[in-house]
């Protein structure tokens, strides 16, 4: 029997476009306390990380307390918009739809998402954006560590059942490449998401979900 690949997405600035839900909650956590908000630029160099990875990043300055009760603001405001239409305030990127059910339709290709994202976001954005039953294996923030460490990725291709060597990872930022190649996984930046492209180092880089499955072929070898 032909061996599976799994391909392995992030979330937020690869599939989906959710900068200004996450800036717009950010805004409100800080306003919670008074505090001055990091600029766009700032806050968009953090996506990815878990949230307390993410404040203790913005916020050095700040004791432990402040950090915790940021990280409580920036969660509560997720959950005040639960019910916001995420196919306006966080659209899939062009083609990412299109890209993932052409994945899911090949024999023995699977996919994974890997993200910093709570379970509770994802499951939201999934049901949103009508992505149900294209994951065997999502894995989120609330049972890893932060990226870059490999646990979401190695988790991955345990529920898959499948080797590193016939997998690959697809994201926007530096703790997404670091986390695959800390697990052994190949790598595919995309050019549109929040860290700067060259900044990547991945094995590939696209500029277009219209070249993923031709990058993801070259790297782990074509679908049976």
């Amino acid at each position: 029997m032909p061996d599976l690949r799994l391909v392995i997405f992030d979330v937020d600035g690869t599939l989906v476009d959710s900068q200004a839900e996450i800036i717009g909650a950010m805004a409100e956590a800080f306003a919670a306390e008074g505090l001055p908000a990091p600029d766009r630029a700032a806050v968009l160099s953090i996506v990815g990380l878990s949230l307390p990875e993410t404040f203790r990043a913005l916020c050095p300055g700040y004791d432990v307390a402040t950090q915790e009760r940021l990280t409580a603001h920036y969660r509560a405001a997720f959950r005040d918009h639960a019910t916001a239409d995420l196919q306006r305030k966080s659209p899939l990127f062009p083609g990412a739809k299109e890209a993932i059910l052409r994945l899911h339709a090949q024999d023995h290709t699977l996919l994974a998402v890997a993200t910093g994202k709570s379970k509770r976001g994802v499951d939201r954005l999934i049901d949103q954006h009508d992505l149900h039953g294209l994951f065997v294996s999502r894995q989120t923030s609330d049972f890893h560590p932060s990226k870059p460490h490999p646990a979401m990725v190695m988790t991955a291709l345990a529920e898959a059942g499948v080797t590193a060597a016939r997998a690959v990872m697809v994201g926007d930022t530096t703790y997404d490449m670091d986390m695959a190649r800390a697990a052994g996984v190949a790598t595919i930046g995309v050019g549109w998401g929040y860290h700067a492209p060259d900044s990547l180092r991945a094995d590939r880089l696209i500029h277009s979900f219209a070249v993923l499955d031709a990058a993801i072929d070259d790297l782990i070898g074509e679908p049976a």
